[in-house]
């Protein structure tokens, strides 16, 4: 479902899993997560998340046909997903996102977890929760905040369409955009130069970076607010209607109940 490849101080994961556009399967996750550690035991200074080149969609999100049905949190602290996140920040070294074509639903979380975002001019991010009624967790929207405006976070949650990387590129949310023929020249030289600068002070400095940005204070009253909010959505109709719809391959039919 992947492939991981090692050169100099580089390390590169490739989503390779054409058949179900890339979608963060438990399976794909698990072979992301460990390339991950084996490129932290071998002390990789920078590392590249990409798809194969040319293709139409860079990853088709949470797979969805995983989730369950009604009655359970979708998206728990053992969620595949949830875990691909924390990895993805914990990483040691930073981890630049290559994008080409669409990321859909969860693979916007992913990408914008990662430390660098190089994308080209036809890349497309859609955050679609709302398109299948699931009810996204606290640590998810954070990661949307710490990336984007409240403003864009909210346009992108609540419309599910589909917004060009160029625009995002203009908000600060992407570093770059670059065109196809050139952007794996690019982001290679980029990963080159983070690679030659000192990596402990990079590690130190990512890891502070991540412990500022989680830094919101929420007293436990809002907490559990929050999560009961959750539960009203994944005990709903229409989270099982969305997730029905979407295995029967048919347009969801919400009530709003």
């Amino acid at each position: 479902m992947i492939t991981q490849l090692i050169e100099g101080a580089i390390g590169t994961i490739t989503l390779n899993h054409e058949a179900k556009r890339n979608a963060l399967s438990e399976a794909l996750v698990n072979e992301v997560i460990a390339a991950l550690a084996e490129f932290a035991r071998l002390e990789v200074r920078c590392a590249v998340l990409r798809a194969a080149p040319g293709v139409k969609v860079w990853s088709a999100g949470h797979d969805v046909s995983e989730l369950p049905e009604g009655g359970q949190d979708p998206l728990g602290w053992r969620d595949p997903l949830r875990h691909l996140i924390r990895e993805l920040e914990n990483f040691p070294a930073p981890i630049i996102a290559m994008i080409e074509g669409s990321v859909w639903g969860g693979a916007c979380e992913t990408v914008l977890a990662c430390d660098l975002i190089i994308a080209t001019p036809e890349a497309s991010f859609a955050a679609t929760p709302a398109k299948h009624s699931v009810p996204y967790n606290v640590s998810g929207l954070l990661t949307f905040l710490n990336a984007a405006h409240i403003h864009i976070a909210k346009e992108m949650l609540f419309t599910a369409q589909p917004i060009l990387a160029g625009r995002l590129e203009r908000m600060g949310i992407i570093n770059h955009v670059t065109p196809a023929d050139d952007i794996e020249e690019f982001t290679y030289a980029t990963a080159r130069m983070i690679a030659q600068n000192a990596p402990l002070s990079i590690s130190v400095m990512k890891e502070q970076l991540r412990i500022l940005a989680g830094a919101h204070t929420m007293s436990p009253q809002d907490f559990e607010r929050i999560q009961g909010l959750r539960r009203v959505v994944y005990n709903s109709h229409d989270y099982s209607e969305g997730i029905r719809a979407f295995k029967e391959k048919r347009k969801p039919k919400f009530q709003g109940y």
